[in-house]
């Protein structure tokens, strides 16, 4: 059964198109032809600049979770929330390396690891990818997951917690709990607007055209082919009780090493609001990690570097897709358009309690997280203790850059095709903003 391929442009494309339709359109109207050309030129450099630098990230992190990987974690942690998963992600196998991916993911964003989460992200997309019978297209996992990847629920919103203290905020943690509410009100939103356009999904993409423009048919869950179990033996070797006493010795030693910080602060919360949250997390995380593989016998050099070819090769996949948008986003901006629709949208935004001089961070954020970051912290620095400053902080933790998200996710397993993911996800970040405005109003003062 068949039907006439989808000749309808993705979402991805109209959005491109548009920023640099208008971007051009209005510059020629501003006398900006010369600052949208220059941005072209620099955010192409800016891209493969960004890009090149998640190289050493990126490899670090693919192959701390190669370790995960061949130690049984991944597998453990999908059959642990194997319910939850299951009703969530229904074409993922229960125990597919993909469910543990996207549960470290989420549970880095929670703990406010960027550095950490994408990564993770990444692997789980290049997962998701091999369960995909149509290479270019995004599945309903891919949606879903980038939806509650881009308003992932924030507990400890860190970056923005340590600009409110740098810039000598009064009650720095104060934005926690309405950034906590508002982040937890956008991933259900997220989640159940994916899951609404999946039912609808379902019925309209009977047929879809995959990356060729070849007609294809879906295939029913009986007919998709099993998934072959990763081999990890050659990275096992016999652990032993020596492997597991010195795992725990390692966990030992950082234990009183902490307890070493704490005597150093004279004061518990002072070690944890000052040392722990600001640069203890991500070694506590790494040395974890080697702890987990040495006590299930890991060959941990190994599976490293093993893992780290794989997240040098996706950095320099995503390039492409990485110049694309932000030479998009940098010509818009940069043509006064960005400006002009703060000022368009100033008189509805009023209405939910946004500030004016919040209002450009708000718009920026999906397109730029540099660029919201520079905003919230120039606000935070002139008024730390302002309402406005308060907004903006909680703002900046209750949303994501969605369009980045998109470029490096689906850039890195070559997804053009992305469905309903942006809908879902720039709702969610609709959510995000909104419900900050709420909840920053509840407990301001």
């Amino acid at each position: 059964m068949s039907s006439q391929p989808s000749r309808k442009p993705s979402a991805i494309n109209i959005v491109f198109v548009g920023f640099i339709a208008v971007a051009i359109l209005f510059a020629g109207y501003t006398d900006k032809m010369q600052a949208i050309t220059d941005a072209s030129f620099e955010s192409a450099k800016t891209a493969v600049e960004l890009a090149i630098g998640l190289i050493g990230v990126m490899a670090l992190w693919l192959g701390l979770v190669r370790v995960l990987e061949a130690g049984g974690l991944m597998y453990n942690l999908a059959t642990l929330l194997k319910p939850l998963m299951v009703k969530l992600f229904p074409d993922v196998p229960p125990t597919h390396p993909a469910m543990g991916a996207m549960i470290l993911n989420i549970s880095a964003n929670m703990l406010g690891l960027g550095n950490a989460a994408t990564p993770f992200g990444i692997k789980a997309m290049v997962e998701l990818n091999k369960l995909n019978p149509f290479p270019g297209t995004a599945t309903d996992a891919m949606c879903l997951f980038l939806a509650i990847n881009t308003s992932s629920v924030a507990l400890f919103p860190l970056g923005v917690i340590g600009v409110r203290a740098a810039a000598n905020s009064s009650d720095p943690a104060g934005i926690w709990l309405p950034t906590f509410l508002a982040t937890t009100c956008s991933t259900l939103v997220g989640i159940l607007v994916a899951l609404f356009l999946r039912k609808r999904s379902q019925v309209s993409d009977m047929t879809v055209a995959d990356s060729s423009g070849q007609e294809t048919v879906l295939q029913t869950e009986d007919e998709v082919k099993p998934v072959e179990e990763p081999d990890f033996s050659h990275l096992l070797y016999p652990s032993g009780r020596i492997s597991k006493i010195i795992a725990w010795g390692f966990i030992a030693g950082f234990l009183f090493s902490m307890v070493y910080g704490v005597i150093i602060r004279q004061s518990l919360a002072g070690f944890f609001n000052q040392d722990f949250i600001s640069y203890w997390l991500i070694p506590t995380l790494i040395l974890l990690i080697i702890a987990y593989g040495v006590g299930r016998g890991v060959k941990v050099y190994e599976a490293v570097t093993e893992g780290a070819v794989q997240g040098f090769e996706i950095a320099i996949r995503i390039i492409p897709f990485l110049v694309a948008i932000l030479v998009a986003i940098g010509m818009f901006r940069a043509s006064g358009a960005m400006e002009a629709l703060s000022t368009l949208l100033n008189p509805i935004t009023s209405l939910i309690g946004m500030p004016a001089e919040v209002l450009p961070m708000a718009l920026i954020r999906p397109l730029s997280g540099g660029g919201a970051f520079g905003i919230m912290s120039e606000i935070v620095e002139r008024a730390p203790d302002s309402y406005s400053a308060f907004l903006a902080s909680t703002m900046m933790g209750s949303t994501e850059t969605t369009f980045y998200v998109l470029a490096v996710y689906f850039g890195a397993v070559g997804i053009t095709r992305i469905r309903y993911a942006l809908v879902a996800a720039l709702l969610a970040d609709a959510t995000g903003l909104i419900m900050a405005c709420v909840f920053s109003a509840l407990f301001w003062g």
